[in-house]
């Protein structure tokens, strides 16, 4: 792995010029699971996904797992906007269980005809980072998806809701409720406002979307709550 220091969110997102990402292609990063549940809604929904981000002309960076839904997005995706609108980021220990039976052997070259382009990292901030990094360098319009999913996806869905409340990007956070698979973490939002965890101000970091093409439209007409933190991630 190159050890040359790394762009920061925060500096990113600071330094970012809003002619120069109105030129790129806006970036979605998905957050979804390795399995693909018990109902087949959940699958559909990757299919229906995958769909609304070719007809917008969205690209997408997730987690990089051939299997689960995972694997259902990248390859429905490339099958309709080719190989070069995905990018895959996976830790390398995590290859054994992210990947189909045969793609296990480290030697394994993932055909990118099929899951787009993947990058082997070494640990999990490495990935998270460049998938953030990737979603802030793009167009406007893009932003942060997740689709059903386990503990994984529930931690990469709350580190960007709190990265948004902290200022350290600015782009849209949804949620793809499937079959109500989210209503539970939808009334905790409600339930910490009510108790004085979360502010009223920042309930809306978080958006519903219960149909693929209402994500992209959540995405594109994403506001900034009012609430969020004026911080300043440059200082020394």
């Amino acid at each position: 792995m190159a050890t040359e220091p790394r762009t920061t969110l925060a500096e990113l997102s600071a330094n970012s010029i809003p002619d120069q990402r109105m030129s790129k292609r806006p970036v979605v990063c998905v957050f979804c699971g390795a399995s693909t549940g018990t109902s087949p809604a959940h699958l559909e929904a990757a299919r229906s996904l995958a769909q609304a981000l070719h007809d917008n002309g969205l690209n997408l960076v997730y987690g990089g797992g051939t299997v689960g839904l995972m694997g259902e997005l990248a390859r429905t995706l490339v099958s309709l906007s080719g190989p070069t609108s995905v990018h895959g980021i996976i830790p390398a220990a995590l290859m054994k269980f992210e990947h189909q039976p045969s793609m296990k052997d480290p030697n394994h070259v993932i055909d990118e005809k099929m899951y787009g382009k993947t990058t082997i990292v070494k640990d999990m901030h490495t990935r998270k980072h460049m998938m953030a990094m990737e979603v802030i360098e793009g167009g406007e319009g893009g932003g942060f998806v997740a689709l059903s999913g386990g503990y994984g996806t529930l931690e990469e869905l709350m580190e960007v809701i709190t990265w948004n409340q902290l200022g350290i990007h600015g782009r849209g956070v949804v949620v793809f409720n499937v079959d109500g698979y989210y209503d539970g973490l939808i009334q905790w939002v409600k339930t910490a406002v009510s108790a004085g965890f979360i502010a009223p101000g920042n309930a809306g970091i978080l958006v519903e979307a219960l149909t693929a093409d209402e994500v992209v439209v959540q995405l594109k007409e994403y506001k900034n709550a009012e609430g969020r933190f004026q911080l300043n991630w440059n200082e020394k």
